[in-house]
């Protein structure tokens, strides 16, 4: 069987499977999972367009890392076909551990764990199946590897990772503001004594780079509506935890809802981590449906609201909100949804959200000067825009049903 196959992607063309190992590591049930995840979570209620999966991103991560490790072959750095292969498979393999509607239900399905973790988890699994082929992408994913720059470019502040997902979110949802110049970041890569940097000159990309991230976060990953939307799917979540058994749930949904699924029987327990990689959107799309018939008021309502797109009200504030000055709210919503107090929760939901473009603290992008001196790119930078990016900006939130006035 030829197992040499090319992938036509929408951003980069076709997209060449290089061996044998990368198509079964595709092929197999645990990654073709991610197909039915979506990679912007609950994001396509703002922009339709997003329905592309964390698949897609997998594959043009891969793609864009075979870019890279060329180019910097070209510039001399020595890399081993081991490595390479290894680096392939540490990006494709990066997200395998997000749970159904991506960021919008981390921490809810398993406590404790991000999906950084619990990638890490399945990657040890896929390794045991594949016997032992595995072992340098796990070490290079995990940043054990002595070789800093593969890690770097799977996880830092300039990573394949960000200079995929800018670019793809950025055409599936039509906001241009979010494009990039990826090609032209992975040509000026550079490795010095096994740190990655960037070349001088790419600053000016670097800028755009982290601008466009700036504004994607904002206008895109924590939109208003989107808030909403992800606080709405996570109260129907906790609502049904709440009820207990009786409802409608697929057994992979079932395991998580009504156990509490803890890291260590994740990681020890095969058939509880093989549950979790049959879990995707479909799964809680389903049961919503099913419990919008529920005899349960807030779970039915909630559900009925997603299904019909009448989604929470969100205000933002610079300040933090305080539940006391908007008693009268619950009071209208206890009255107008007909509940006990204790309930209120689920209905009005309070919260934080805050980013920042470029963080350092160990994390820098660092530029290579012509005259071979190292430096973060903030401090060389005659940019303020750069050295502004630090910043950590919070944003509040209240969130509320669409029918009641915050001021009647």
């Amino acid at each position: 069987m030829n197992k040499k196959k090319i992938i036509n992607d929408p951003l980069y063309g076709f997209i060449s499977i290089p061996n044998e190992l990368i198509y079964d590591i595709i092929n197999h049930p645990y990654f073709q999972r991610l197909r039915r995840i979506k990679q912007l979570g609950m994001t396509d209620f703002v922009y339709p367009g997003a329905l592309h999966t964390r698949f897609h991103h997998a594959l043009g991560s891969m793609h864009l890392m075979n870019e890279a490790m060329s180019n910097l072959r070209i510039k001399g750095v020595d890399i081993s076909e081991e490595e390479y292969n290894a680096a392939l498979i540490a990006i494709l393999l990066h997200d395998i551990g997000h749970s159904p509607f991506s960021h919008a239900l981390e921490n809810e399905l398993v406590s404790g764990l991000n999906h950084e973790q619990i990638s890490a988890i399945i990657m040890e699994e896929l390794n045991r199946q594949f016997n032992g082929q595995l072992d340098l992408a796990i070490k290079i994913f995990a940043g054990l590897y002595e070789r800093k720059f593969f890690h770097q470019l799977v996880s830092s502040q300039l990573d394949i990772d960000r200079l995929d997902y800018l670019n793809r979110d950025s055409f599936f949802t039509g906001v241009i503001e979010g494009k990039i110049g990826a090609d032209r970041i992975i040509k000026l890569l550079n490795v010095v004594k096994d740190e990655l940097v960037v070349d001088e000159k790419g600053i000016y990309s670097i800028e755009n780079f982290l601008s466009a991230r700036r504004l994607m976060y904002w206008q895109v990953y924590i939109h208003k509506t989107t808030v909403g939307v992800e606080k709405m799917l996570i109260q129907i979540i906790r609502r049904v935890r709440k009820i207990g058994d009786g409802l409608h749930l697929s057994p992979e949904l079932n395991l998580f809802i009504n156990n509490t699924i803890t890291p260590s029987m994740l990681k020890d327990d095969k058939g509880i981590l093989k549950a979790f990689c049959y879990m995707d959107d479909y799964d809680i799309l389903g049961a919503i449906k099913s419990w919008r018939h529920s005899s349960d008021t807030v779970l039915s309502q909630l559900c009925s609201m997603l299904l019909e797109r009448k989604l929470f009200n969100v205000m933002l504030s610079e300040s933090k909100f305080n539940k006391e000055d908007y008693s009268d709210l619950y009071k209208q919503v206890k009255k107008v949804f007909k509940i006990e107090e204790k309930h209120l929760e689920h209905l009005v939901v309070l919260g934080v959200k805050s980013n920042s473009a470029y963080i350092g603290d160990g994390q820098q992008i660092y530029m290579l000067k012509k005259n071979g001196e190292i430096v973060d790119i903030a401090i060389a930078s005659d940019l303020p825009n750069i050295k502004a990016m630090r910043k950590i900006v919070k944003k509040y939130y209240l969130c509320w049903p669409k029918n009641i006035s915050l001021h009647s």
